[in-house]
């Protein structure tokens, strides 16, 4: 049996639901335009450049990170699997090198589902396939303080 298939599917699966003061059109955009995404991927001390960004079924993302603080660099990529504007994005994510609780070559998924509240939108975020609990967790909190920054973004709109 392997690690992760060892853990209970709780532990590998991450969900983050944030309410957005934007229209889900707004938010949509801050998915798949990479001028957007650069200034709000990630937690404050992490500076995002969206190096590669084909927004259609099979199309790929890569993104380079680089920690402000420490000058260490990451890069994550992966497919699109699927896209429906504006409600809902699927593709996978998987770090180029090994990185804090990640290995290179580990693939999860990333499902973005957007819902319409008047003039404010809900996002749910549930990433999944996690091998490790404490990769789960690190990303929690990666997703939760980009989320920040994407409501700072929205709002100077």
């Amino acid at each position: 049996m392997s690690e992760a298939a060892a853990i209970p599917e709780s532990d590998r699966t991450l969900v983050v639901t944030r309410i957005f003061d934007a229209p889900r059109e707004d938010v949509f955009a801050a998915w798949v335009d990479p001028e957007q995404m650069s200034r709000w991927m990630g937690p404050r001390h992490i500076a995002s450049e969206v190096d590669r960004m084909d927004v259609r079924p099979g199309g790929a993302y890569r993104i380079k990170m680089r920690d402000i603080n420490t000058g260490e660099t990451y890069a994550v990529g992966g497919i699109y699997r699927e896209i429906v504007f504006p409600e809902r994005l699927v593709f996978t994510w998987a770090w180029e090198e090994d990185a804090i609780q990640h290995k290179r070559g580990e693939v999860t998924e990333v499902a973005v589902a957007l819902r319409a509240l008047g003039d404010k939108t809900e996002l749910t975020l549930r990433h999944t396939a996690f091998p490790r609990r404490a990769m789960r967790d690190n990303h929690a909190m990666g997703w939760n303080a980009g989320f920040d920054r994407l409501a700072e973004l929205l709002s100077r709109r």
